[in-house]
């Protein structure tokens, strides 16, 4: 099913259609850019409507109505919960457990996630206990746990070491490791020794394996993204670009241009390069998506953006430029062509220079050698026509 164009996308075809110069028609930007004639002019009436040039309802509107909407469904959702829970806890002869209580509101059409939030339950715990109320190894811990407790209060000068040699003459097969574990989740350490403190920082976001290791190829498309962010000068501040490209073709599949170098620029490209592939019915799951290792591509934001499309990430070596080589190559193209040109005045004027380059000259007419003297277009089309017809 095809998908949405990025709005970013949409918003930088429409500035570049209403700064066209004379005798530049609607039609020749639509081509430049890969987008249908009529879906361009309804971009630029809807954009003639959300500037109050034309009546109409504008995006922000159609938004609100839905989100009301949204809110409302919320609310009727949230008040059939607590009525059930307020019923459901009434009842003394049922056990105060509330997982049965969600499962049951499920199935009569209230989200999970709604009742999980309004009676502050676990999400994981549970689809855990749904899947399986009580595990073999949960059951297994258990009797582990109640031998070393047992163990335990025999002799509490015991440690743990002590504790797992009497668990295993008492014939359970565990590990060091196991016991000294359940002994710190419990507080069970020996009467002689220094309790260990239980207070843990924030564990951060580790940085992925490195799973691209120079080899810059690929057989199809999809199968290997690479990522990295750039800035430049204006008179205005700085600019920073985000971008993604695909291997296989050089084409840069996804992008996002702002004024701050956040995470989210990382995350909006990666959303805008699943989005077009999306349009073209092309599958991004199990694509790796290389970057280097800035604190950007490390965010949980963008960790969770992987996993919701089911990419996977990569991260080349510290300091080591040579990891990303060929996204390096991209940037330094579009520093020669682009950015070192002039001077730039205001954000908005490098932004359309930027974009009306990527989607018209290294898209469109800038030929590459690797692709057999083709564009990453040209080539994407010519390739694609060869696999369904293999097919």
């Amino acid at each position: 099913m095809a998908g949405r164009y990025p709005k970013e996308f949409r918003e930088d075809v429409v500035r570049v259609a209403r700064d066209r110069g004379p005798g530049e028609t609607l039609e020749q930007i639509a081509n430049d850019f890969g987008v249908h004639p009529v879906t361009l002019s309804k971009w630029l009436r809807q954009a003639d409507i959300d500037d109050g040039i034309k009546p109409g309802v504008t995006r922000d509107d159609a938004a609100e109505l839905r989100e009301a909407r949204r809110r409302i469904r919320r609310l009727e959702q949230e008040n059939e919960v607590l009525r059930r829970a307020a019923a459901y806890l009434s009842q003394a002869n049922l056990p105060k457990r509330f997982y049965p209580l969600v499962r049951d509101l499920a199935s009569s059409g209230v989200p999970a996630e709604v009742s999980l939030q309004v009676l502050e339950l676990g999400r994981s715990p549970y689809y855990r206990w749904l899947a399986r109320p009580v595990t073999d190894s949960e059951l297994a811990e258990a009797y582990l746990a109640n031998a070393i407790f047992d163990a335990h209060r025999d002799d509490p000068e015991f440690g743990y070491r002590f504790l797992f040699d009497e668990v295993n003459d008492a014939g359970h097969v565990v590990s060091e490791r196991t016991v000294w574990r359940i002994c710190s989740d419990n507080g069970w350490w020996s009467v002689f020794g220094k309790k260990k403190s239980r207070k843990r920082g924030p564990v951060g976001t580790p940085a992925h394996d490195d799973l691209v290791r120079r080899d810059f190829t690929a057989p199809g498309p999809n199968q290997l993204w690479l990522t990295d962010l750039t800035e430049h000068r204006t008179l205005e501040g700085k600019l920073y670009l985000c971008a993604i490209k695909d291997v296989w073709s050089n084409r840069i599949v996804g992008y996002s241009i702002s004024d701050r170098m956040e995470s989210k620029i990382a995350v909006d490209a990666v959303n805008s390069a699943v989005a077009r592939r999306a349009i073209e019915g092309l599958e991004v799951a199990g694509c790796r998506v290389h970057s280097d290792r800035g604190s950007q591509f490390r965010s949980r934001k963008l960790q969770q953006t992987l996993w919701r499309h089911q990419l996977v990430g990569s991260m080349g070596q510290v300091g080591s430029a040579g990891d990303n080589a060929a996204m390096e190559s991209f940037f330094a193209l579009l520093q020669k062509n682009v950015l070192n040109r002039r001077r730039w005045e205001t954000r908005d004027e490098l932004r359309l220079a930027i974009v009306a380059w990527i989607e018209r000259t290294y898209h469109r007419r800038r030929r590459q050698h690797r692709l057999g003297r083709l564009t990453p277009i040209e080539y994407e089309l010519i390739m694609s026509k060869a696999a369904d017809q293999a097919a």
